[in-house]
């Protein structure tokens, strides 16, 4: 006689998505695998020359800023190329700005994937991030490139830079994540992010070193984040030409990961009235 086969057995329980959300991250690792994916391939989709554009931002960026900062204004370069002096730091900084543009939009833009189904809403920024980071490594192939043509052969200390690539992940991430929960609650943010953004290129130290600021100002200029991650990658791909200021770059690591911690603390907040605001 055949045995009977009973259905599977659906527990809801109080409180359980709560407890395992960090578990329940691992669980959906494919759906993060396929937003990150996905928003690869369309974001260069029907342009004529597709990913080239990774390329051609930043060098063009680079082009002006060692124009107007190191060839107008002739100020120093730290004993090395400016145009390399410029990139060191536009690497950072492109990554976090389009890091801070795709995720702070990443929420409204998958509002019906939100209100239709659950899965840890920290995937979606997360993947967001993800895909500035495949625009850094392309723009990376430019940073190899300046490094042939000047013959500039960098130090051990490169070994160190995947550590403040991290630094500079984790400053994406923490406002990202203000932002995009922000941005669901509040349509301004729209508006507000490529100002910041923009403004942000200015005061940070990407056309030109941060040793210019003056010594009284200093500590006071290393209150953005951006200016440690900077710092960090200079010290690390330009070698023994440059020196990190370490009170300075303890402060911005600081509030690196204060952001960081704060913005997971408020994403998980807000995470639970998405699917109503948006």
């Amino acid at each position: 006689m055949r045995k009977q086969q009973h259905p599977p057995e659906l527990i809801i329980e109080a409180g359980r998505t709560e407890r395992q959300y960090w578990q329940d991250l691992w669980r959906y690792r494919e759906l993060f695998y396929f937003l990150a994916w996905r928003d690869v391939l369309v974001r260069y989709k029907q342009t004529v020359i597709g990913i080239a554009w990774a390329l051609i931002r930043p060098f063009l960026t680079m082009m002006v800023f060692t124009v107007v900062f190191g060839n107008l204004a002739k100020l120093p370069s730290e004993g090395v190329p400016y145009p390399i002096l410029v990139f060191a730091a536009m690497l950072p900084w492109q990554f976090f700005a389009n890091a801070l543009t795709e995720c702070s939009n990443s929420l409204i833009s998958n509002s019906n994937l939100l209100s239709k189904v659950y899965f840890p809403r920290l995937i979606i920024p997360t993947s967001a991030v993800i895909v500035s980071f495949v625009d850094f490594l392309i723009s990376g192939m430019i940073m190899v490139g300046l490094m042939a043509w000047y013959n500039f052969v960098p130090s051990w200390r490169i070994l160190v830079l995947p550590l403040f690539i991290m630094i500079a992940f984790a400053a994406a991430m923490g406002v990202g994540l203000w932002l995009a929960a922000l941005n669901v609650q509040y349509r301004d943010f729209r508006y507000i992010v490529p100002f910041v953004v923009q403004f942000g290129l200015y005061i940070s130290p990407v056309g030109f070193s941060s040793s210019i600021v003056p010594e009284r100002w200093r500590l006071l200029y290393f209150l953005n984040p951006m200016v440690g991650v900077i710092d960090g990658f200079r010290w690390s791909i330009l070698g023994h030409e440059t020196q990190l200021y370490g009170l300075g770059f303890a402060l911005s690591l600081g509030l690196v990961l204060f952001l960081l911690g704060s913005g997971i603390w408020y994403f998980r907040r807000m995470e639970r009235t998405f699917a109503d605001v948006i």
